[in-house]
């Protein structure tokens, strides 16, 4: 025996609100589809969309064109195959929306380039073909009811044209061009219907009608098939706003990737301009690197090498010289000496006035740093002798700590620790013993064939220290 339950009003209730709410929540993501983040784009940036829209009208001007000609071709060559002449009206017609194609593509971009002349190519295709159903014979020399070129559902004729619109990429000229060819085709159908003296449709037709009076029905002369024309125009409606649906998604897609590639252009160039700020404040291989990975710029030690440069007797040379020459004369030459620190591996930490403190390896990575800073001190050398200051160089290798340090609104990279004070204070020996480069002990070990000059004092070290001159300067 079979159990009878008893659904629960509040159940059925709940349902019903589920399903309207996923009605609305659809109807919603519909509309949505047709908004656009136009607005959230530059002048430029719209230009470049509205410019590839043109491009898409263009295309559908070109489209729709070839397909009137195919028309015209298959119409004539048809039309021979059966044994009949080509009427004059038929190829005339076909001819002069072949033809329009030309002044509808030379117009794009002109002065009649408006959103009115875009719907109004649509709207004269579509109504020059709807109106050859109410003009054109059914059949040459017969004298048949016009009402039977509306039998073969020749409303998918205009279909083509509705989805070409699609290649405009605007969903209200896919809109515009579907629902143009539902309202002329039915404005048609209806001139048609209005001439008939009497009028039959589906509602005729008895409940338990027999075949014969199906028949009869269908192939009566007054039968208008009211029914099938309204499922055509809502079918090609559906099919219109499904269609513009998709186009304005694939818009929304379009100008999602043009919104998002415009932001990391931008990007870029906010990365170029702080790049570039930084790097006249800061060493360029550091602002890459804050820019990058700062985390990288933590405080840490490692082992590194230091090179303190300073010019001799600059407080001399600019005593009798202009302050601006003497600014611009210094600028020159410490530009000159940090591109030979960066070509030997090396950071400029930092200009001390009148010279520049550089490190090998730190904050970037270097295998050999005391091969590369004794490099980088020869290259010194060699490029004050053919400028007008005479330059002393101390270099020292050991621990060294980097980091940045400062506030939270301000900071700055730096490194510290008695390597960085060796290396100044061999490059104050240096002028004191009249030589150009000192290193220490650690640096002569990495790199042989340094010449030795005895043990002495560092200012703030205390205790006796070997210093190393290079064999190839003096």
């Amino acid at each position: 025996m079979a159990v009878k339950t008893r659904r629960t009003p509040g159940l059925s209730r709940w349902r019903s609100i589920w399903r309207w709410h996923n009605i609305v929540r659809m109807s919603r993501s519909a509309v949505a589809s047709f908004r656009t983040p136009e607005m959230a784009l530059t002048a430029g940036e719209l230009h470049r969309l509205y410019r590839a829209e043109r491009r898409g009208l263009q295309l559908f001007v070109v489209c729709r064109t070839a397909i009137f000609a195919v028309a015209l071709t298959w119409y004539v060559l048809s039309a021979l195959a059966s044994g009949y002449t080509p009427t004059r009206f038929g190829i005339g017609f076909l001819l002069a929306l072949t033809a329009l194609g030309v002044p509808y593509y030379l117009a794009i971009d002109s002065r009649l380039d408006r959103p009115l002349f875009r719907f109004l190519i649509s709207t004269i295709d579509v109504a020059a073909i709807s109106g050859l159903f109410v003009m054109v014979p059914v059949y040459q020399g017969m004298d048949l009811p016009q009402i039977y070129a509306f039998r073969n559902s020749d409303i998918m004729l205009l279909m083509p044209l509705i989805a070409l619109s699609t290649l405009t990429l605007s969903p209200s000229m896919v809109l515009w061009s579907g629902l143009s060819a539902v309202t002329c085709w039915m404005s048609a159908y209806i001139l048609v219907v209005a001439q008939m003296d009497r009028r039959i449709s589906w509602s005729d037709l008895p409940s338990h009608a027999s075949r014969e009076e199906y028949e009869a029905l269908i192939l009566s002369p007054d039968f208008i098939a009211r029914g099938n024309r309204m499922t055509e125009a809502i079918i090609t409606i559906l099919v219109t706003i499904v269609l513009a649906i998709a186009v304005a998604r694939a818009r929304r897609v379009f100008f999602s990737q043009v919104a998002a590639e415009a932001e990391r252009e931008r990007e870029r160039a906010a990365r170029a301009e702080v790049r570039n700020r930084l790097g006249r404040f800061v060493p360029a291989a550091i602002a890459e690197r804050i820019l990058s990975d700062p985390v990288s710029l933590q405080p840490r030690v490692r082992h590194a090498a230091a090179l303190f440069m300073d010019i001799t007797e600059f407080t001399v040379y600019a005593h009798t010289r202009d302050p601006g020459q003497v600014i611009a004369e210094l600028n020159a030459f410490l530009a000159r000496c940090a591109d030979e620190v960066a070509a030997a591996g090396g950071v400029v930490i930092t200009f001390t006035g009148d010279g520049l403190l550089a490190t090998f390896n730190t904050p970037l990575d270097l295998d050999e740093p005391e091969r590369a800073a004794l490099s980088a001190g020869r290259a010194l050398i060699a490029r004050s002798e053919t400028e007008a200051f005479d330059i002393r160089v101390g270099i020292a290798a050991g621990p060294v700590a980097s980091g940045s340090v400062g506030s939270v609104d301000r900071q700055a990279f730096t490194v510290y620790g008695d390597t960085v004070n060796r290396a100044a204070r061999l490059e104050e020996l240096a002028k004191f013993i009249g030589v150009s480069m000192l290193v220490d002990e650690k640096c002569s070990a990495a790199v042989p064939g340094l010449v030795p000059c005895g043990t002495h004092a560092l200012r703030g070290v205390g205790d006796q220290v070997p210093v190393w001159r290079d064999s190839d300067i003096s």
